[in-house]
């Protein structure tokens, strides 16, 4: 999949792992390295068999959990995003995601 970031701030953390450590918890930072390979690997994110991936509420994001009781919250990033019959987001169609922030108890 394609990876795009809210901000600014959140595409450094997640692509320097150096600065990484320095915000988040070791545990966290060691675990989003391997979601953001785990995302950047997979064709949709259907495929994702790590983090209990799962829909949100209102199917319009997902959250993949990292470690203890943080998790990584996107958001599908096409320009017209794919949905199905019944009109809602297509999740298996999506291979253009991004990630909104990063949430839970993972600061230092």
């Amino acid at each position: 999949m394609e990876l795009a970031f809210e901000s600014q701030a959140l595409r450094t953390i997640c692509e320097d792992e150096d600065r990484a450590r320095e915000e988040l918890d070791p545990t966290v930072a060691e675990m989003l390295k391997h979601r953001l390979a785990d995302l950047r690997a997979a064709k949709t994110p259907k495929d994702l068999l790590v983090g209990h991936p799962r829909v949100g509420d209102d199917s319009g994001w997902m959250v993949v959990d990292l470690a203890g009781d943080s998790r990584i919250v996107f958001k599908a990033n096409h320009v017209k995003n794919p949905v199905g019959k019944d009109g809602e987001l297509d999740w298996s169609r999506v291979s253009r995601i991004k990630i909104l922030r990063i949430e839970g108890g993972h600061a230092k």
